[in-house]
């Protein structure tokens, strides 16, 4: 499971960075979440590849958030993309995509299938789940909690040497066989530990502090949520739906997960050590994301 930061800006681009755009790669496929202008090139530059893109997560429907689909899905088509895209997003997600992907002269080469969720939904896909929570902003958003499925408890090793589990035997008992040994069966759950929550990732998309974006980042393993200016900004970015980075941090302490990148910085900041630092107080855990920033996610 990897992340690859493509934009951390707010609101527009700027030198330093991207409108927002983040990679999350799940081995089998890749998704994104957001897509704003630029985008496409923005993966140029990376260690992610567009054409590996099987699905499209948006959070809402300002430009710096959905303005890089039309380019990035005709840049798939003149790469002779054939496989499927599914796009998803809030409740006007149909009438929004549909309209982006009537701009201009193009002919569409795949399928391209957008789906409207509503907050409090869950889907079950390949391997994965998504749920979504609705964020604090002037129009319809979406959070997002992708979370793989639960991965099975930890072999214990010691404990299948102790009951004369050896060579070939190991190996099989490990790969979840079991395996008679002096006359007795053993089964892999008599050497494995609890099964364990898979990894989870979740998005905040745009938004002022939210209890609801809160419940849905509760123990999550990453955290991105949006940190549009510094503490001393805070009424002013909440009045406009926006966080300061102090309350992701506390957003994320609260929530109890286990890191947070902050994103979605004003173009006022030039450097975002300070916002790192004013998070850290909070929660050691924060860490600014710079674009083009990759991360691997361990197993907890």
């Amino acid at each position: 499971m990897r992340l690859t930061f493509l934009g951390t800006a707010g609101s527009w681009p700027t030198k330093e960075r991207s409108a927002s755009a983040v990679a999350l790669d799940l081995e089998h496929e890749l998704i994104l979440l957001d897509c704003g202008e630029g985008t496409q090139r923005q993966f140029f530059q990376s260690s992610a590849s567009f054409m590996r893109v099987r699905r499209v997560f948006l959070t809402h429907f300002h430009g710096d958030h959905f303005l890089g689909l039309p380019g990035l899905i005709q840049s798939m088509c003149l790469n002779h993309r054939t496989e499927p895209l599914d796009v998803y997003g809030p409740p006007d997600a149909e009438e929004m995509v549909g309209r982006a992907l009537r701009m201009g002269y193009f002919t569409l080469r795949f399928p391209v299938e957008v789906h409207s969720l509503s907050p409090g939904t869950t889907l079950e896909l390949d391997g994965y789940s998504v749920r979504t929570s609705p964020a604090d902003h002037p129009v319809p958003s979406l959070a997002y909690r992708i979370e793989e499925g639960p991965k099975r408890g930890r072999f214990d090793g010691a404990l299948a040497r102790s009951l004369g589990i050896h060579g070939r035997d190991f190996a099989r008992l490990e790969a979840g066989d079991s395996v008679r040994v002096e006359g007795r069966v053993v089964h892999p759950s008599d050497v494995m530990g609890p099964p364990r929550p898979g990894r989870s990732v979740v998005y905040s998309g745009d938004t002022a502090p939210s209890e609801e974006v809160r419940k849905l980042a509760h123990k999550a393993t990453v955290l991105i949520h949006e940190s549009t200016t510094a503490q001393d900004l805070e009424v002013e970015a909440n009045e406009w739906g926006h966080s300061s980075a102090r309350q992701a941090a506390d957003l994320a302490r609260s929530a109890e997960v286990s890191t947070l990148f902050l994103t979605h910085f004003s173009a006022r900041y030039k450097e975002l050590e300070p916002l790192e630092q004013e998070a850290r107080i909070l929660f050691p855990g924060s860490r600014a994301a710079r674009d083009l920033l990759d991360h691997l996610i361990h197993q907890p």
